[in-house]
């Protein structure tokens, strides 16, 4: 049987760290954490579970923090935990069993994570894999019997435990206000959150959200080391932010930046929302029924599905036809997320 560390990094939890800790502690053979400036109850609660609780200077860099609490880790392998996280009694079962059964060459293990639509967080299905259990110390193999080289890529197992995400609120203020921190000093953001940060604004982001953002995503669109994937992400932004502050010509610039690059269904939506503002129904059905049925959603799911839907409803509301209206509103209402396969 392997040996598990529970690594989690915790700031004002008092709420909801014991429900955590109830459902996996027992599961662990030791647990880390590592509190970066909580003024509540989190480090009291957090002694009844372990007395290796260690203190870190929060520097803005969850990595930092992250690294640190595992450098603090002793087992075989680290589970890494947030507060806002459960596991039930079904997956408390199969975690029991996965500990006694893993194979000694696994590295990684990949459990699902649920329930992740239900408070606006950057994820486009209330269901996926992510990486939670690390092999601690990696060793590394020849392999081939010929031409041989040193095997580098970890091995995965897809587990089958599902994890339940249980927020208490969207984190979206903190994760974008420093998002604008960082672009502000000049930072540039690589792929990754590049494509994070244009995903939280259009799944969660506010008017006040898009203008902090639009000038640090309008140049984005000019730099020569962005790929199309990103350069049409941050016209998608920079027309959205256009829209907002009223400017037209922005507007037009980077919607059609996005068209060039073979469209998506949020530009489809800026589309639509522009014109039914102007009162040009006929033109805002056209974008909205191309955002629902002719285009793929890159950043926000829901461009692609309910909310183009909800868009044909109110143009055919404002056109007088509620009986179209009302046909649009049913189908935007039972439309679903689809699943990853």
């Amino acid at each position: 049987m392997i040996t598990v560390s529970l690594c989690m990094i915790v700031k004002n939890e008092e709420r909801i760290l014991a429900r955590c800790l109830d459902s996996i502690a027992d599961l662990m053979d030791e647990i880390i954490i590592v509190d970066t400036g909580s003024t509540d109850a989190t480090k009291q609660i957090a002694a009844k579970y372990t007395d290796k609780i260690y203190d870190f200077t929060w520097i803005g860099d969850f990595s930092a923090a992250r690294n640190f609490a595992f450098s603090k880790a002793g087992m075989e392998y680290i589970y890494s935990a947030d507060a806002d996280e459960v596991l039930d009694e079904k997956n408390r079962d199969a975690f029991r069993q996965l500990k006694a059964t893993l194979l000694s060459e696994i590295d990684i293990v990949q459990m699902y994570y649920a329930n992740q639509l239900s408070h606006g967080t950057i994820y486009n299905f209330d269901r996926e894999l992510r990486p939670k259990l690390f092999k601690r110390l990696r060793t590394f193999q020849w392999q081939g019997a010929i031409h041989e080289q040193v095997g580098l890529e970890p091995v995965i197992y897809d587990s089958d435990i599902e994890i339940q995400h249980m927020p208490e609120n969207n984190h979206k203020d903190r994760d974008l206000a420093a998002f604008v921190r960082r672009t502000q000093a000049g930072d540039r953001l690589d792929k990754r959150l590049h494509n994070i940060y244009a995903k939280e604004l259009f799944i969660s982001g506010d008017d006040q959200d898009f203008t902090a953002a639009r000038e640090f995503f309008r140049q984005s669109c000019h730099d020569m080391e962005r790929n199309e994937d990103e350069i049409k992400e941050a016209a998608c932004v920079a027309a959205r932010a256009a829209r907002i502050c009223g400017d037209a010509e922005d507007f037009f610039k980077y919607a059609l930046k996005v068209i060039a690059c073979d469209g998506c269904a949020e530009i489809c939506c800026e589309l639509g929302e522009y014109y039914l503002q102007k009162q040009d129904i006929d033109e805002a059905v056209i974008w909205f029924y191309n955002g629902a049925y002719e285009t793929e959603s890159i950043l926000n799911i829901h461009c692609g599905g309910d909310l183009p839907l909800f868009g044909l409803a109110r143009c055919y509301r404002a056109a007088g036809n509620e009986e179209q209206a009302e046909e649009y509103e049913q189908l935007a209402r039972a439309w679903k997320v689809p699943q990853p396969e």
